[in-house]
């Protein structure tokens, strides 16, 4: 199941090539996979595991100025690896073009234990795409 999310970039977002850095983007990826998580994911799951990134890969295609909005959607495409699963995500601009697209990679982790762990199904099912193998 995918997921959206909007921002508009503030004065803050912005470097001195006078758009939005490239560690801002990284933030917005990261914000992007939390709100999915806590929007998506049963109760008892969210207060059971927590996600961290592993690896990103991010292409960087078009500029944000300073108060320029982008929509970012995410999904997951395929079943978890054990403990690990990709993450897409595409930010566009109003005209529809593609600003930045990312695979990231996640692992779980066991709240309780403190330790990596494979992926339940009923976690995975909720995210992936038709939520079928």
């Amino acid at each position: 199941m995918g997921f959206s999310w909007s921002v508009t970039a503030s004065a803050d977002d912005i470097d001195e090539l006078g758009h939005v850095n490239n560690a801002v983007w990284v933030r917005w990826i990261q914000d992007i996979a939390t709100a999915h998580w806590r929007y998506a994911a049963a109760a008892e799951h969210v207060d059971a595991y927590v996600w961290v990134v592993v690896r990103h890969e991010i292409d960087y295609i078009g500029n944000v100025v300073m108060g320029e909005a982008v929509t970012a959607r995410t999904w997951v495409p395929e079943w978890p690896r054990g403990a690990r699963f990709d993450r897409m995500i595409e930010f566009t601009g109003p005209d529809g073009k593609a600003k930045v697209r990312a695979k990231t990679t996640w692992a779980m982790i066991d709240k309780a234990t403190g330790r990596i762990g494979r992926v339940p199904r009923e976690v995975a099912a909720n995210f992936i795409e038709g939520g079928k193998e």
